[in-house]
Order: C-alpha cells, then sequence, then structure tokens
C-alpha cells in the first residue's frame, strides 16, 4: 500500500483544491478534510454556529481562526488521521491558523504544502458554471452535470447552485483571500514545505503533477 501523507492543499475559490483533494485522499488512502464541507453540515442542521458562518460566508467573509482550528483539532484527533494522515483542504487559511496547526502536529511536520495555481479569469469561469450537492457536497459543473437532471449521482441530493456563488460574492471571496490568505504561501516557503503546481489543465493531468511534486519531495520521485 502507498503510504500515507500528511498534506496541506491551498488555492483560490475555484482553483480546484475540492477535486484534487478527493483524488489525493484515494491515491494515499488518507481522510479528505474539508473544512467548507464540516462548516456545510452545521449550515444544514442549522446549529448557532452554522447559522453564523452562513451569513459570514454570505457577505463574503473569513471565519474567525479559533473557530476553525478548534473543529480541525477535533477532527485530527480521530484513530483514522492519526493511523495514515489528512489531506487539509480549506485550512489553515491565515498565518494564525497555520502556526496553531504546526503546535497540533508537533513533534510530526506536514510533508508538504501544495498551492494549486489558477488565474482569476478561469477561477470566474469555473464558479459561475458549477453545481454542488446540499447532502454530499459532491461537485458538478453545467457542462457535466449528474446524469438524471440537478440529482446527485452519488447520493440522490439536490444539486444547487450555492447562494455564495454569484460572481460579486465570489469577488469578495477572492479580494478576502488575496489579502489575508496569499501571506500564508510565503510563510510556508520560508518553512521549506510549500510547491505551486499548475492547476489548469484535466483534473487527471493536475493530479500527476502534484504526485510528482509529493513523491519527489519525499524522496520517491521517477528518475
Amino acid at each position: 500500500m502507498t503510504p500515507g501523507v500528511r498534506l496541506v492543499v491551498l488555492g483560490k475559490q475555484g482553483a480546484g483544491k475540492g477535486t484534487q483533494c478527493v483524488r489525493l485522499s484515494h491515491y494515499y488512502a488518507v481522510p479528505h478534510i474539508s473544512t467548507g464541507d464540516m462548516l456545510r453540515a452545521n449550515v444544514r442542521t442549522k446549529t448557532p454556529l452554522g447559522l453564523d458562518a452562513k451569513a459570514r460566508m454570505d457577505r463574503g467573509e473569513l471565519l474567525p481562526d479559533t473557530l476553525i482550528m478548534d473543529m480541525v483539532r477535533e477532527r485530527l484527533q480521530e484513530r483514522n488521521v492519526s493511523a495514515r494522515g489528512f489531506i487539509l483542504d480549506g485550512c489553515p487559511r491565515t498565518v494564525v491558523q497555520a502556526e496553531i496547526l504546526a503546535e497540533m502536529l508537533a513533534p510530526m511536520t506536514l510533508d508538504l504544502v501544495v498551492e494549486l495555481d489558477v488565474p482569476t479569469e478561469l477561477v470566474l469561469e469555473r464558479i459561475a458554471s458549477r453545481r454542488v450537492c446540499t447532502d454530499c457536497g459532491h461537485i458538478y459543473s453545467t457542462s457535466e452535470p449528474p446524469v438524471v437532471k440537478w440529482v446527485c449521482d452519488v447520493c440522490g441530493g439536490n444539486v444547487v447552485q450555492r447562494d455564495d456563488d454569484t460572481e460579486e460574492a465570489v469577488l469578495r471571496r477572492l479580494a478576502a483571500y488575496e489579502a489575508e490568505t496569499a501571506p500564508l504561501a510565503d510563510w510556508y516557503r520560508a518553512h521549506d514545505l510549500l510547491t505551486t503546481i499548475d492547476g489548469v489543465g484535466s483534473p487527471d493531468d493536475v493530479l500527476a503533477r502534484t504526485i510528482e511534486a509529493i513523491e519527489s519531495r519525499r524522496g520517491w520521485g521517477r528518475s
């Protein structure tokens, strides 16, 4: 079996993080931990955290570091994570979160931080066509819809355009990413953990580039 991995995936909204994290989790047989999925579960069940989070996300805001990291800490303590590792999607998003994560993992460290690089114009195009299952979070597009119109192939849930996927909301989130999250790349670069992957191309091509980078980092690269 392929050894596990401790990986963080960064990138703009619509850069393909979710798609690549699922594929990487299958390849390395580790859990895909999506803070977005955890938050949407709270929104769907209308918990106090979920109601607060929805209002913030609809305004294109980032959520408080403490709220996010408390959720992540609890998940990282679960047995399937401690046994093989994880693919962390959507967190950390700030340097403060990265510092907290490093403390959580000590004395271990991340294997690598992958930043998917996709032009803003392509991101907007992708998000405009994106549709998401309200139950399981599986992602579709108007060009690749479910087999039965807007009924999820995976779980049978409703497939919709998210309220926060409008162009106005996306532009606010991209601005927030550049202002608050992009410096995270510099922090990880300074700690010799960051690699940037070209996120343009088919999902298979992007996956192959990412696996090559991870294996090269750990000394498994092809000669």
